[in-house]
């Protein structure tokens, strides 16, 4: 029952939250990142290895932030790039078990935009 909550707090989210496991195998993608990364396949990603979706650089930053999310339980955020023309930041976040132990971790943007739509509109 509380998986249904987790799911539906990531799939309500409007920016694209990629999910991975340990193997770096992309294990879930909401609809915002299925959209996003259409051009590469979208829904198909799913079971790819997310690395080959990087440069040589960028598949050794991820494995180096994966390492340091296993140093420590209190290591579980990193700000890994910013697009000036978006306006957004990456984000890679540790995912824990109920233990603390590492699990996976999800890329995660944020962007820097106001949100000029109207407080509590409902319409």
């Amino acid at each position: 029952m509380l998986n249904q909550y987790f799911k539906s707090l990531v799939d309500q989210d409007n920016t694209a939250i990629v999910i991975c496991n340990l193997n770096h195998e992309i294990i879930y993608m909401n609809k915002v990142a299925v959209s996003a990364h259409a051009k590469r396949g979208g829904i198909k990603l799913l079971g790819a290895n997310l690395l080959l979706c990087h440069n040589k650089e960028s598949q050794k930053r991820i494995v180096e932030v994966v390492e340091w999310f296993k140093k420590s339980p209190l290591n579980n955020r990193v700000h890994t790039f910013f697009n000036p023309s978006q306006s957004k930041d990456g984000y890679m976040i540790a995912l824990r078990g109920e233990n603390g132990d590492l699990i996976g971790y999800y890329e995660k943007h944020e962007y820097r935009i106001k949100d000029e739509e109207e407080y509590y509109k409902m319409d």
